[in-house]
Protein backbone atom coordinates (compact mmCIF):
# COMPACT_ATOMS: atom_id res chain seq x y z
CA UNK A 1 0.00 0.00 0.00
CA UNK A 2 1.07 3.45 -0.81
CA UNK A 3 3.18 5.62 1.55
CA UNK A 4 1.47 8.95 0.37
CA UNK A 5 -1.55 10.08 1.95
CA UNK A 6 -4.02 12.32 0.15
CA UNK A 7 -6.46 15.44 1.56
CA UNK A 8 -9.19 16.20 -1.04
CA UNK A 9 -10.32 19.58 -0.77
CA UNK A 10 -14.08 20.31 -1.81
CA UNK A 11 -16.21 23.06 -1.83
CA UNK A 12 -19.76 23.50 -1.20
CA UNK A 13 -22.77 26.41 -1.35
CA UNK A 14 -21.22 28.44 -3.40
CA UNK A 15 -17.55 29.19 -5.68
CA UNK A 16 -14.68 31.53 -5.66
CA UNK A 17 -14.60 30.92 -1.10
CA UNK A 18 -10.99 30.40 -0.88
CA UNK A 19 -10.75 26.58 -1.78
CA UNK A 20 -7.45 27.12 -2.90
CA UNK A 21 -5.88 29.44 0.04
CA UNK A 22 -7.17 26.83 1.94
CA UNK A 23 -5.18 24.23 0.26
CA UNK A 24 -2.53 26.68 0.00
CA UNK A 25 -2.44 27.24 3.55
CA UNK A 26 -2.94 23.65 4.47
CA UNK A 27 0.23 23.41 2.52
CA UNK A 28 2.48 25.58 4.37
CA UNK A 29 1.74 24.46 7.31
CA UNK A 30 2.38 20.72 6.81
CA UNK A 31 6.00 21.79 5.16
CA UNK A 32 6.71 23.84 7.57
CA UNK A 33 6.18 20.73 10.08
CA UNK A 34 9.09 18.75 8.09
CA UNK A 35 6.62 17.10 5.82
CA UNK A 36 6.84 17.08 1.80
CA UNK A 37 4.01 18.36 0.40
CA UNK A 38 2.39 18.57 -3.17
CA UNK A 39 -0.77 20.47 -3.96
CA UNK A 40 -2.78 19.75 -6.75
CA UNK A 41 -5.44 20.74 -8.75
CA UNK A 42 -8.87 19.36 -10.64
CA UNK A 43 -11.00 21.77 -12.80
CA UNK A 44 -14.00 20.55 -13.66
CA UNK A 45 -14.20 22.67 -17.21
CA UNK A 46 -14.16 20.91 -20.46
CA UNK A 47 -11.60 22.59 -21.83
CA UNK A 48 -8.34 20.99 -22.31
CA UNK A 49 -6.20 23.12 -20.38
CA UNK A 50 -6.64 27.47 -19.72
CA UNK A 51 -4.54 28.13 -22.89
CA UNK A 52 -6.99 29.57 -24.86
CA UNK A 53 -9.60 30.97 -21.81
CA UNK A 54 -10.07 34.65 -21.59
CA UNK A 55 -8.68 36.07 -18.73
CA UNK A 56 -11.47 38.72 -17.83
CA UNK A 57 -13.59 35.26 -17.31
CA UNK A 58 -11.43 32.98 -15.57
CA UNK A 59 -8.26 34.95 -14.68
CA UNK A 60 -4.86 34.64 -15.78
CA UNK A 61 -3.17 31.60 -16.87
CA UNK A 62 -0.59 30.60 -14.28
CA UNK A 63 2.79 28.82 -16.39
CA UNK A 64 5.21 26.38 -14.38
CA UNK A 65 8.55 25.60 -15.55
CA UNK A 66 7.69 22.94 -17.67
CA UNK A 67 5.82 24.83 -19.60
CA UNK A 68 2.22 23.95 -18.57
CA UNK A 69 -0.34 26.77 -18.92
CA UNK A 70 -2.54 25.96 -15.48
CA UNK A 71 -5.03 27.38 -13.18
CA UNK A 72 -4.10 30.81 -10.99
CA UNK A 73 -4.86 28.05 -8.10
CA UNK A 74 -1.22 26.63 -8.86
CA UNK A 75 0.15 30.45 -8.33
CA UNK A 76 -1.20 30.26 -4.93
CA UNK A 77 0.58 26.67 -4.07
CA UNK A 78 3.60 27.94 -5.10
CA UNK A 79 3.50 31.34 -3.72
CA UNK A 80 2.54 29.40 0.45
CA UNK A 81 4.29 26.00 0.18
CA UNK A 82 7.89 28.12 -1.78
CA UNK A 83 7.85 25.06 -4.37
CA UNK A 84 7.98 24.79 -7.36
CA UNK A 85 5.10 22.59 -9.15
CA UNK A 86 5.35 20.40 -12.41
CA UNK A 87 2.45 20.82 -14.99
CA UNK A 88 0.76 16.89 -13.71
CA UNK A 89 -0.36 19.24 -10.62
CA UNK A 90 -3.02 20.84 -12.83
CA UNK A 91 -5.88 18.69 -14.57
CA UNK A 92 -8.91 19.50 -16.28
CA UNK A 93 -11.78 17.22 -16.96
CA UNK A 94 -11.43 18.52 -20.72
CA UNK A 95 -7.91 16.38 -21.08
CA UNK A 96 -9.56 13.28 -19.20
CA UNK A 97 -11.69 13.09 -21.71
CA UNK A 98 -9.12 14.03 -24.33
CA UNK A 99 -7.13 11.11 -23.31
CA UNK A 100 -9.54 8.72 -23.03
CA UNK A 101 -11.16 9.27 -26.13
CA UNK A 102 -7.32 9.06 -27.70
CA UNK A 103 -7.20 6.00 -25.82
CA UNK A 104 -10.75 4.32 -27.49
CA UNK A 105 -9.34 5.71 -30.89
CA UNK A 106 -6.14 3.80 -30.64
CA UNK A 107 -8.07 0.54 -29.75
CA UNK A 108 -6.39 0.67 -25.85
CA UNK A 109 -10.07 -0.32 -24.58
CA UNK A 110 -10.08 -3.64 -26.62
CA UNK A 111 -13.49 -2.73 -27.91
CA UNK A 112 -14.97 -2.54 -25.11
CA UNK A 113 -18.09 0.37 -24.14
CA UNK A 114 -16.04 3.76 -22.78
CA UNK A 115 -18.05 4.60 -19.94
CA UNK A 116 -17.54 7.50 -17.04
CA UNK A 117 -17.24 4.25 -14.71
CA UNK A 118 -14.44 2.97 -14.76
CA UNK A 119 -12.78 4.76 -17.61
CA UNK A 120 -13.12 8.35 -17.26
CA UNK A 121 -12.85 7.75 -13.39
CA UNK A 122 -9.95 5.51 -13.60
CA UNK A 123 -8.06 8.19 -15.78
CA UNK A 124 -8.70 10.73 -12.69
CA UNK A 125 -7.38 8.68 -10.36
CA UNK A 126 -4.41 7.86 -12.48
CA UNK A 127 -3.63 11.95 -12.69
CA UNK A 128 -4.04 12.07 -8.67
CA UNK A 129 -1.43 9.06 -8.26
CA UNK A 130 1.02 9.96 -11.09
CA UNK A 131 1.76 13.36 -8.85
CA UNK A 132 2.72 11.03 -5.91
CA UNK A 133 4.35 8.47 -8.41
CA UNK A 134 6.51 11.58 -9.98
CA UNK A 135 7.17 13.34 -6.44
CA UNK A 136 7.57 11.17 -3.61
CA UNK A 137 5.62 13.55 -1.09
CA UNK A 138 4.05 12.35 2.03
CA UNK A 139 1.00 14.08 1.54
CA UNK A 140 -0.73 15.65 -2.03
CA UNK A 141 -3.27 17.95 -0.95
CA UNK A 142 -5.87 18.10 -3.97
CA UNK A 143 -8.10 20.34 -4.64
CA UNK A 144 -11.71 19.97 -6.61
CA UNK A 145 -12.45 22.81 -8.35
CA UNK A 146 -16.49 24.14 -9.00
CA UNK A 147 -18.57 23.63 -6.18
CA UNK A 148 -20.55 19.79 -4.92
CA UNK A 149 -23.59 19.13 -6.96
CA UNK A 150 -21.95 20.94 -10.01
CA UNK A 151 -22.95 18.31 -12.83
CA UNK A 152 -19.55 18.34 -14.85
CA UNK A 153 -17.94 18.09 -11.45
CA UNK A 154 -19.52 14.37 -10.39
CA UNK A 155 -16.96 11.87 -12.13
CA UNK A 156 -14.37 13.66 -10.14
CA UNK A 157 -16.44 13.00 -7.07
CA UNK A 158 -16.81 9.69 -7.61
CA UNK A 159 -13.07 9.19 -8.16
CA UNK A 160 -11.86 10.50 -4.99
CA UNK A 161 -14.31 8.33 -3.24
CA UNK A 162 -13.09 5.03 -4.89
CA UNK A 163 -9.64 6.40 -3.49
CA UNK A 164 -10.66 5.46 -0.05
CA UNK A 165 -11.76 1.97 -1.47
CA UNK A 166 -8.49 1.46 -3.22
CA UNK A 167 -5.88 3.46 -1.53
CA UNK A 168 -7.45 2.66 2.51
CA UNK A 169 -9.75 4.52 4.57
CA UNK A 170 -6.26 5.58 6.61
CA UNK A 171 -4.78 7.24 3.66
CA UNK A 172 -7.53 9.32 2.59
CA UNK A 173 -8.66 12.33 3.80
CA UNK A 174 -11.67 14.91 3.22
CA UNK A 175 -11.92 18.02 3.89
CA UNK A 176 -15.20 20.03 2.74
CA UNK A 177 -14.89 24.47 2.57
CA UNK A 178 -18.19 25.81 3.15
CA UNK A 179 -20.18 29.08 3.64
CA UNK A 180 -21.72 29.99 6.82
CA UNK A 181 -23.91 33.41 5.54
CA UNK A 182 -24.58 35.94 8.46
CA UNK A 183 -28.21 37.59 8.19
CA UNK A 184 -27.91 41.25 9.55
CA UNK A 185 -31.29 41.38 9.73
CA UNK A 186 -31.84 38.70 12.38
CA UNK A 187 -28.36 38.94 13.92
CA UNK A 188 -27.14 35.55 13.18
CA UNK A 189 -24.99 32.66 11.23
CA UNK A 190 -27.16 30.47 9.44
CA UNK A 191 -26.02 26.32 8.86
CA UNK A 192 -28.42 25.34 7.06
CA UNK A 193 -26.35 25.98 3.38
CA UNK A 194 -24.13 24.00 5.02
CA UNK A 195 -25.90 21.21 6.34
CA UNK A 196 -27.10 21.03 2.72
CA UNK A 197 -23.78 21.14 1.28
CA UNK A 198 -22.31 18.02 3.75
CA UNK A 199 -25.93 16.26 2.85
CA UNK A 200 -24.98 16.69 -0.94
CA UNK A 201 -21.80 15.10 -0.52
CA UNK A 202 -22.60 12.14 1.93
CA UNK A 203 -25.27 11.57 -0.85
CA UNK A 204 -22.43 10.85 -3.22
CA UNK A 205 -20.60 8.54 -0.53
CA UNK A 206 -18.29 10.71 0.85
CA UNK A 207 -18.16 12.24 4.51
CA UNK A 208 -15.94 14.78 5.45
CA UNK A 209 -13.13 14.54 8.29
CA UNK A 210 -13.33 18.66 8.67
CA UNK A 211 -15.18 21.15 7.96
CA UNK A 212 -14.04 24.80 6.44
CA UNK A 213 -16.68 27.65 7.57
CA UNK A 214 -16.07 31.12 5.35
CA UNK A 215 -17.77 33.75 7.41
CA UNK A 216 -17.91 37.10 7.52
CA UNK A 217 -16.96 37.01 11.28
CA UNK A 218 -16.87 34.73 14.05
CA UNK A 219 -18.70 32.22 14.87
CA UNK A 220 -19.80 31.45 18.30
CA UNK A 221 -19.46 28.33 20.17
CA UNK A 222 -23.19 27.43 19.72
CA UNK A 223 -22.73 27.53 15.86
CA UNK A 224 -19.71 25.24 15.75
CA UNK A 225 -21.98 22.72 17.94
CA UNK A 226 -24.56 23.09 15.41
CA UNK A 227 -22.52 22.38 12.41
CA UNK A 228 -20.67 19.28 14.20
CA UNK A 229 -24.06 17.88 15.25
CA UNK A 230 -25.71 17.91 11.98
CA UNK A 231 -22.79 16.97 9.88
CA UNK A 232 -22.08 14.10 12.04
CA UNK A 233 -18.17 15.12 12.81
CA UNK A 234 -16.15 16.09 15.89
CA UNK A 235 -16.67 19.80 17.14
CA UNK A 236 -12.58 20.28 16.81
CA UNK A 237 -13.41 19.51 12.95
CA UNK A 238 -15.07 22.55 12.55
CA UNK A 239 -12.45 24.79 11.72
CA UNK A 240 -13.71 28.92 11.40
CA UNK A 241 -12.26 31.42 8.63
CA UNK A 242 -13.64 34.61 9.06
CA UNK A 243 -12.76 37.22 6.76
CA UNK A 244 -9.13 38.94 6.98
CA UNK A 245 -7.73 41.97 5.56
CA UNK A 246 -4.94 40.09 4.07
CA UNK A 247 -4.53 36.51 2.75
CA UNK A 248 -1.32 35.41 4.58
CA UNK A 249 -2.85 35.40 7.77
CA UNK A 250 -4.80 32.59 6.59
CA UNK A 251 -2.45 29.90 7.44
CA UNK A 252 -2.04 31.18 10.71
CA UNK A 253 -5.29 31.07 11.33
CA UNK A 254 -6.04 27.75 10.36
CA UNK A 255 -3.10 26.66 12.54
CA UNK A 256 -4.73 28.49 15.99
CA UNK A 257 -8.06 26.52 14.59
CA UNK A 258 -5.78 23.14 14.90
CA UNK A 259 -6.28 22.13 11.17
CA UNK A 260 -2.38 20.51 10.50
CA UNK A 261 -2.87 18.74 14.04
CA UNK A 262 -6.43 17.18 12.27
CA UNK A 263 -4.90 15.81 9.43
CA UNK A 264 -1.44 14.64 11.07
CA UNK A 265 -3.47 13.00 14.03
CA UNK A 266 -6.01 11.19 11.43
CA UNK A 267 -2.86 9.91 9.09
CA UNK A 268 -0.75 9.38 12.25
CA UNK A 269 1.90 11.32 10.88
CA UNK A 270 5.36 11.37 12.58
CA UNK A 271 6.24 15.12 12.33
CA UNK A 272 7.19 18.05 14.37
CA UNK A 273 5.06 21.35 15.20
CA UNK A 274 4.15 23.97 12.11
CA UNK A 275 7.42 26.60 13.21
CA UNK A 276 6.02 29.56 11.19
CA UNK A 277 8.17 32.49 13.29
CA UNK A 278 9.72 33.73 9.48
CA UNK A 279 5.68 33.89 8.46
CA UNK A 280 4.82 35.17 11.13
CA UNK A 281 7.18 38.08 11.26
CA UNK A 282 6.34 38.53 7.42
CA UNK A 283 2.56 38.80 8.28
CA UNK A 284 3.68 41.72 10.82
CA UNK A 285 5.75 43.47 8.33
CA UNK A 286 2.88 43.37 5.88
CA UNK A 287 0.06 44.61 8.16
CA UNK A 288 2.12 47.57 9.70
CA UNK A 289 3.85 49.25 6.59
CA UNK A 290 5.81 52.30 7.37
CA UNK A 291 5.37 53.63 3.90
CA UNK A 292 2.73 53.56 0.82
CA UNK A 293 3.63 53.61 -2.74
CA UNK A 294 1.34 53.92 -6.26
CA UNK A 295 1.45 51.50 -8.82
CA UNK A 296 -0.31 52.28 -12.19
CA UNK A 297 -0.82 48.30 -14.16
CA UNK A 298 -1.46 49.34 -17.62
CA UNK A 299 -3.41 46.73 -19.11
CA UNK A 300 -6.02 45.17 -21.40
CA UNK A 301 -7.69 42.84 -18.86
CA UNK A 302 -8.88 44.97 -16.19
CA UNK A 303 -12.38 44.28 -15.66
CA UNK A 304 -11.11 41.07 -13.59
CA UNK A 305 -8.36 41.56 -11.34
CA UNK A 306 -7.22 38.31 -11.15
CA UNK A 307 -6.04 38.64 -15.05
CA UNK A 308 -2.89 39.84 -13.13
CA UNK A 309 -3.44 37.92 -10.03
CA UNK A 310 0.80 37.36 -10.10
CA UNK A 311 1.88 40.77 -10.93
CA UNK A 312 -0.35 41.72 -7.96
CA UNK A 313 0.58 39.76 -5.64
CA UNK A 314 4.60 39.96 -6.85
CA UNK A 315 4.05 43.72 -6.04
CA UNK A 316 2.35 42.73 -2.55
CA UNK A 317 5.42 40.88 -1.70
CA UNK A 318 8.08 44.08 -3.10
CA UNK A 319 5.87 46.13 -0.92
CA UNK A 320 6.45 43.42 2.24
CA UNK A 321 9.79 43.76 1.51
CA UNK A 322 10.26 47.64 1.64
CA UNK A 323 7.32 47.41 4.86
CA UNK A 324 6.15 49.73 2.41
CA UNK A 325 2.17 49.28 1.06
CA UNK A 326 1.41 49.02 -2.55
CA UNK A 327 -1.49 50.79 -3.47
CA UNK A 328 -1.71 49.49 -7.56
CA UNK A 329 -4.84 50.58 -9.82
CA UNK A 330 -5.40 48.26 -12.84
CA UNK A 331 -5.66 50.86 -15.77
CA UNK A 332 -7.64 50.59 -18.81
CA UNK A 333 -5.09 51.56 -21.87
CA UNK A 334 -7.29 51.82 -24.01
CA UNK A 335 -8.50 54.94 -22.07
CA UNK A 336 -5.24 56.83 -22.73
CA UNK A 337 -5.75 58.16 -25.94
CA UNK A 338 -3.54 61.03 -26.52
CA UNK A 339 -0.30 62.15 -24.62
CA UNK A 340 -2.54 64.98 -22.91
CA UNK A 341 -4.63 61.87 -21.45
CA UNK A 342 -1.60 60.29 -20.33
CA UNK A 343 -0.64 62.53 -18.13
CA UNK A 344 -4.29 63.21 -16.86
CA UNK A 345 -4.13 59.42 -15.88
CA UNK A 346 -0.85 58.60 -14.71
CA UNK A 347 0.49 61.99 -13.33
CA UNK A 348 -0.24 60.66 -9.60
CA UNK A 349 1.65 57.17 -9.82
CA UNK A 350 5.03 56.72 -8.28
CA UNK A 351 5.92 53.64 -10.78
CA UNK A 352 4.26 52.14 -13.94
CA UNK A 353 3.94 48.82 -15.00
CA UNK A 354 3.14 47.18 -18.27
CA UNK A 355 2.25 43.43 -18.04
CA UNK A 356 1.93 40.19 -20.52
CA UNK A 357 -0.84 40.35 -22.87
CA UNK A 358 -2.11 39.27 -26.26
CA UNK A 359 -3.88 40.69 -29.05
CA UNK A 360 -3.75 44.76 -30.26
CA UNK A 361 -6.74 46.04 -28.45
CA UNK A 362 -5.10 49.31 -25.83
CA UNK A 363 -1.74 48.62 -27.75
CA UNK A 364 -1.94 52.28 -28.63
CA UNK A 365 -2.45 53.52 -25.22
CA UNK A 366 -0.03 51.34 -23.68
CA UNK A 367 2.54 52.85 -26.03
CA UNK A 368 1.24 56.23 -24.35
CA UNK A 369 2.15 55.17 -21.17
CA UNK A 370 5.52 53.81 -21.39
CA UNK A 371 6.62 57.40 -23.43
CA UNK A 372 5.18 59.28 -19.98
CA UNK A 373 7.24 56.54 -17.74
CA UNK A 374 10.73 57.34 -19.77
CA UNK A 375 10.16 60.94 -20.32
CA UNK A 376 9.14 62.10 -17.02
CA UNK A 377 11.65 59.78 -15.42
CA UNK A 378 8.97 57.81 -13.59
CA UNK A 379 9.92 54.01 -12.81
CA UNK A 380 9.32 51.53 -15.46
CA UNK A 381 8.57 47.84 -15.53
CA UNK A 382 7.54 46.16 -18.50
CA UNK A 383 6.30 42.63 -18.94
CA UNK A 384 6.69 40.74 -22.19
CA UNK A 385 4.28 43.04 -23.80
CA UNK A 386 5.29 45.43 -22.08
CA UNK A 387 9.08 45.05 -23.08
CA UNK A 388 7.50 44.65 -27.01
CA UNK A 389 6.19 47.94 -26.57
CA UNK A 390 8.84 49.84 -24.59
CA UNK A 391 10.70 48.50 -28.24
CA UNK A 392 8.03 50.36 -30.58
CA UNK A 393 8.16 53.31 -28.33
CA UNK A 394 11.84 53.59 -28.23
CA UNK A 395 12.25 53.15 -31.76
CA UNK A 396 9.28 55.71 -32.91
CA UNK A 397 9.87 58.74 -30.61
CA UNK A 398 14.10 58.62 -30.03
CA UNK A 399 14.99 56.91 -32.71
CA UNK A 400 12.84 58.24 -35.09
CA UNK A 401 11.91 55.19 -36.79
CA UNK A 402 8.29 53.69 -38.60
CA UNK A 403 8.69 51.23 -35.84
CA UNK A 404 6.21 48.23 -34.70
CA UNK A 405 4.87 45.30 -33.67
CA UNK A 406 4.59 42.17 -36.48
CA UNK A 407 1.46 41.25 -34.69
CA UNK A 408 -0.34 44.79 -33.98
CA UNK A 409 1.83 46.66 -36.43
CA UNK A 410 1.94 44.74 -39.33
CA UNK A 411 1.79 47.92 -41.60
CA UNK A 412 4.86 49.49 -40.28
CA UNK A 413 7.83 49.39 -41.85
CA UNK A 414 10.47 48.72 -38.91
CA UNK A 415 9.18 45.72 -37.36
CA UNK A 416 11.46 45.95 -34.20
CA UNK A 417 9.05 43.01 -33.01
CA UNK A 418 8.48 40.11 -34.71
CA UNK A 419 7.49 36.43 -34.66
CA UNK A 420 10.31 34.34 -33.47
CA UNK A 421 12.25 32.58 -36.57
CA UNK A 422 15.19 30.19 -36.28
CA UNK A 423 16.65 29.48 -39.70
CA UNK A 424 16.98 25.85 -38.69
CA UNK A 425 13.01 25.21 -39.93
CA UNK A 426 14.16 21.45 -38.87
CA UNK A 427 14.71 22.50 -35.02
CA UNK A 428 11.15 20.97 -32.86
CA UNK A 429 12.03 24.62 -31.02
CA UNK A 430 11.84 26.72 -33.51
CA UNK A 431 8.54 29.39 -33.49
CA UNK A 432 6.11 29.72 -35.66
CA UNK A 433 4.00 32.47 -36.26
CA UNK A 434 0.60 31.96 -35.86
CA UNK A 435 0.56 30.12 -32.27
CA UNK A 436 3.33 28.22 -30.79
CA UNK A 437 4.33 29.98 -27.78
CA UNK A 438 7.97 30.16 -26.47
CA UNK A 439 6.86 28.77 -23.33
CA UNK A 440 8.18 27.50 -19.68
CA UNK A 441 11.68 27.97 -17.81
CA UNK A 442 14.77 29.55 -19.90
CA UNK A 443 18.21 30.14 -19.04
CA UNK A 444 19.18 33.99 -19.14
CA UNK A 445 23.17 35.90 -19.56
CA UNK A 446 22.41 39.62 -17.90
CA UNK A 447 24.49 42.14 -18.37
CA UNK A 448 27.32 42.63 -15.86
CA UNK A 449 26.75 46.09 -14.11
CA UNK A 450 22.96 46.59 -15.53
CA UNK A 451 20.28 46.65 -13.09
CA UNK A 452 19.26 43.35 -13.59
CA UNK A 453 22.57 42.16 -12.76
CA UNK A 454 22.40 43.99 -9.80
CA UNK A 455 19.00 43.07 -8.93
CA UNK A 456 19.51 39.45 -9.03
CA UNK A 457 23.27 39.60 -8.16
CA UNK A 458 23.85 37.17 -10.80
CA UNK A 459 24.52 37.29 -14.02
CA UNK A 460 22.90 33.86 -14.91
CA UNK A 461 19.69 33.29 -14.62
CA UNK A 462 16.12 31.24 -15.11
CA UNK A 463 13.03 32.51 -16.03
CA UNK A 464 9.15 31.62 -16.40
CA UNK A 465 8.56 32.91 -20.50
CA UNK A 466 4.79 32.61 -22.09
CA UNK A 467 5.00 34.84 -25.86
CA UNK A 468 5.38 34.19 -29.43
CA UNK A 469 6.94 37.43 -30.09
CA UNK A 470 10.53 38.58 -30.09
CA UNK A 471 13.09 41.64 -30.22
CA UNK A 472 14.01 41.53 -34.13
CA UNK A 473 17.51 41.12 -33.81
CA UNK A 474 19.07 42.63 -37.04
CA UNK A 475 17.67 45.95 -35.05
CA UNK A 476 19.93 45.43 -32.24
CA UNK A 477 22.90 47.43 -33.07
CA UNK A 478 20.48 50.19 -33.47
CA UNK A 479 19.17 50.64 -30.68
CA UNK A 480 22.37 49.89 -28.98
CA UNK A 481 23.94 52.58 -30.84
CA UNK A 482 20.52 54.58 -30.04
CA UNK A 483 21.18 54.36 -25.83
CA UNK A 484 19.34 51.16 -25.29
CA UNK A 485 20.82 48.47 -23.29
CA UNK A 486 20.09 45.47 -24.34
CA UNK A 487 20.87 43.68 -20.64
CA UNK A 488 19.99 40.30 -21.02
CA UNK A 489 20.11 37.41 -23.79
CA UNK A 490 19.25 34.02 -23.97
CA UNK A 491 21.32 31.23 -22.96
CA UNK A 492 22.33 30.58 -27.11
CA UNK A 493 22.43 34.50 -27.57
CA UNK A 494 19.68 34.12 -29.46
CA UNK A 495 16.82 35.91 -27.92
CA UNK A 496 17.11 39.62 -26.07
CA UNK A 497 15.60 38.60 -22.87
CA UNK A 498 16.25 42.07 -20.73
CA UNK A 499 16.43 45.73 -21.86
CA UNK A 500 17.10 49.00 -19.96
CA UNK A 501 17.52 52.69 -20.55
CA UNK A 502 21.00 53.34 -18.37
CA UNK A 503 20.15 57.25 -18.35
CA UNK A 504 16.77 56.12 -16.25
CA UNK A 505 15.99 56.25 -12.52
CA UNK A 506 14.73 53.10 -13.48
CA UNK A 507 13.49 51.54 -16.76
CA UNK A 508 13.43 47.65 -17.36
CA UNK A 509 11.48 45.76 -19.01
CA UNK A 510 12.20 41.64 -19.62
CA UNK A 511 10.24 39.38 -22.05
CA UNK A 512 9.94 36.51 -19.52
CA UNK A 513 7.19 37.16 -16.27
CA UNK A 514 8.87 37.18 -13.40
CA UNK A 515 5.88 37.38 -11.60
CA UNK A 516 5.80 33.84 -11.27
CA UNK A 517 8.35 32.86 -8.71
CA UNK A 518 7.86 35.59 -6.71
CA UNK A 519 7.26 34.89 -2.48
CA UNK A 520 5.70 36.54 -0.02
CA UNK A 521 8.56 35.69 2.20
CA UNK A 522 11.41 36.16 -1.01
CA UNK A 523 10.09 39.06 -3.19
CA UNK A 524 10.87 38.68 -6.64
CA UNK A 525 14.39 40.80 -7.24
CA UNK A 526 13.06 42.94 -10.45
CA UNK A 527 9.56 43.92 -8.50
CA UNK A 528 11.26 44.70 -5.56
CA UNK A 529 13.96 47.18 -6.91
CA UNK A 530 10.95 48.54 -9.25
CA UNK A 531 8.97 49.30 -5.93
CA UNK A 532 11.97 50.44 -4.49
CA UNK A 533 12.89 53.34 -7.41
CA UNK A 534 9.69 54.14 -6.68
CA UNK A 535 9.74 54.74 -3.24
CA UNK A 536 12.98 56.51 -4.57
CA UNK A 537 10.95 58.81 -6.54
CA UNK A 538 8.44 59.67 -3.76
CA UNK A 539 11.58 60.92 -1.70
Amino acid sequence: MSSTKYVFITGGVVSSLGKGITAASLGRLLKNRGLKVVNQKFDPYINVDPTNMSPTQHGEVFVTDDGAETDLDLGHYERFTDSTLPGCCSTTMGSVYDRVIRNEREGKYLGGTVQVIPHITNEIKNSIRTVADRLYPDVVITEIGGTVGDIESLPIIEAIRQMKRDMGSENIMYIHVTLVPYLSASSEAKTKPTQHSVKELRSIGIQPNAIVCRSERPLSKDTEAKIALFCDIDKEAVIQTPDVDNLDEIPLLLRSEGLDDIVVDYFRLECGPAMMDEWEAMVRRAKNPKHKVKIAIVGKYTELPDSYLSVCEALRHAGIHHEAEVQHSLIFSGNITSKEKAKEILEGYDGILVPSGFGTRGIEGKILAIQYARENKIPYFGISLGMQLALVEYGRHVLSMDAGSEEAHPESRDKVVHYARKDDKSDPSSFGKNGTLRIGSYGCVLKRGSKAAAAYGSEEIRERHRHRLEMNNAYRQTFIEGGLALAGLSSDGEFVEVVELPDHPWFVACSFQPEFKSRPNRAHPLFRDFIGAALDRQK
